[in-house]
Formats: structure tokens, C-alpha cells, sequence
């Protein structure tokens, strides 16, 4: 009798792991934004030899309010230097050449990302030799998720301020090189330009984690500084700033901002 208690315990023991497996919570691998950031760099990898690029960049700003800059991606090209701003919005982008501010589904308020973008160019400009400062092209990149209602320039592979859906970026580099590569009899950059480049970018990349969360929570606090309480539409009770973006995402929502108690009433 002794024996068989012993051998239920010792099966109960084994057990236990792979109840616990089974019923334990998945896990979420990456966030959206890590997603379709992602995305791009595949895209880029893509890209002919000759061009380099690099994601992720923080570099020293002294104009901007953080005290520095954060780029996307930078695409060092022989027909020019393109540098990449990345949003992850859901909805109606309504936004011009003249506008401080853009929308998203009329609601919504966000900075003109080529605004943003041209700050970018300017710090990354600063950092090599002016004569190459006419070589800059902005790119501003959404998801699919989101659809555009701003000027037709944008669209428009001669401009150098080009936006585009994620999924067509090395499509509008293509693009634009081929355009370049019309107008100019030769290169703008040789092989050794894009290499110096490359590395004064790179050698300007802070990496340190401390840095880059003290940039992160300046740029929350200025948003928080200049962005109105929001509340909910039906109880008027306020909401929090991820609840609000939440909301003015969900198509479901028509632009409006519900509390979490009431969003179960939209669905």
C-alpha cells in the first residue's frame, strides 16, 4: 500500500510541469510597432549591394526638446539618402504640406510627420559635409492599417517627401533611385561617400539604455503637457492616454472615446 501512495505522489510530481505549461498564459512576442518595424527592415535587406542603410538611431539634437533625435531607418543609396519615419496608426490621415498638425480619423491630433522628419534630416545633415544636404529624401511610412487623405504630392516620385504604405517602401526607393538616376549622368555618392557615411551615422548611434529611456519620458511629457485630458463620450469620465489612442484607432469607435465600461456597449 505504502509503494502505490508513493507511486501516485511521484506521477502527481512528474505531472505537474505539463499542467502548468498548459494553462499558462501565452505570451506576446512583440508589439505591433516591433512588427512593422520589422516589416521594413526585411524589405531593406532587400536592396542592391551597393546601398547600406540602419535602423534605430539616436543621435545628439540640440534643437529638439529631448535633446535628441530618434530616426527610423536611414537608407545611404548612390542616388541619395533616404531617411524613414514610421508610424502605426489606424484610420483616416488627414494632413498638407501647410499643416502644423495632421489628424487621424479628424480626431486625433499628431504632428506633420515630415515636420517631425525634416528635424531628423537636420541633425543627420549636421553631421557630414553640407554639400550633401540636397541628397536628403524624407519618407514617411504607415501600415496598410491606415488610409491617406493629404495632398497628391506626397505621392508623387518626384517630390522628395514621399509617403507610403510599409508594404511599398523598397518599391518607392526603387523608384526614386531610378528617377535619379535620369537626371544625373553619374552617382551623388560614391562607394567610399556611402561608407563614410555610414559610419559617422553609426558612431553617432547612442546606444546606452539610460539615455534612450530619459529621451523616451521627455518626449511622453511634452505630449502630456500639450494634450487635453481625454474623457469618455457617454459617462464623461477622463480616460488614460493609451485608452484614448485606443479608441480613436478602432474603426468601431467612428472617432469617439469610450471609457472601458462603455466600450462593451459600442460592441
Amino acid at each position: 500500500m505504502l509503494l502505490f501512495l508513493n507511486f501516485l505522489k511521484k506521477q502527481k510530481t512528474e505531472a505537474t510541469p505539463k499542467k502548468a505549461k498548459t494553462v499558462a498564459p501565452k505570451q506576446v512576442a512583440v508589439r505591433k510597432g516591433e512588427i512593422g518595424e520589422y516589416k521594413i527592415d526585411i524589405q531593406l535587406d532587400q536592396l542592391p549591394k551597393d546601398c547600406r542603410y540602419l535602423s534605430d538611431l539616436l543621435i545628439k539634437n540640440p534643437k529638439a526638446k529631448s535633446g535628441y533625435s530618434q530616426i527610423d531607418h536611414v537608407v545611404l543609396t548612390p542616388y541619395g539618402i533616404f531617411v524613414i519615419e514610421t508610424k502605426n496608426y489606424q484610420g483616416t490621415i488627414y494632413g498638407g504640406k501647410d499643416r502644423k498638425t495632421w489628424s487621424v480619423n479628424g480626431k486625433f491630433k499628431m504632428l506633420n510627420p515630415f515636420v517631425q522628419n525634416y528635424g531628423h534630416i537636420k541633425a543627420l545633415s549636421s553631421l557630414i559635409d553640407q554639400k550633401y544636404d540636397d541628397f536628403f529624401v524624407s519618407f514617411v511610412s504607415f501600415t496598410k492599417r491606415a488610409t491617406f487623405k493629404v495632398d497628391l504630392e506626397y505621392r508623387k516620385i518626384q517630390s522628395n517627401e514621399l509617403i507610403v504604405y510599409d508594404i511599398e517602401l523598397s518599391e518607392f526607393i526603387h523608384r526614386k533611385v531610378s528617377v535619379s538616376k535620369i537626371q544625373h549622368k553619374k552617382p551623388l555618392l560614391s562607394e567610399s561617400e556611402i561608407s563614410m557615411a555610414y559610419n559617422v551615422f553609426s558612431d553617432a548611434n547612442i546606444k546606452d539604455p539610460a539615455i534612450r529611456q530619459e529621451h523616451e519620458q521627455a518626449l511622453k511629457a511634452d505630449t502630456t503637457d500639450n494634450t487635453t485630458q481625454a474623457t469618455c463620450s457617454i459617462c464623461n469620465k477622463s480616460v488614460s492616454d493609451r485608452v484614448k489612442s485606443y479608441c480613436i484607432s478602432n474603426h468601431k469607435f467612428n472617432g469617439k472615446i469610450y471609457c472601458y465600461e462603455h466600450q462593451k456597449d459600442v460592441y
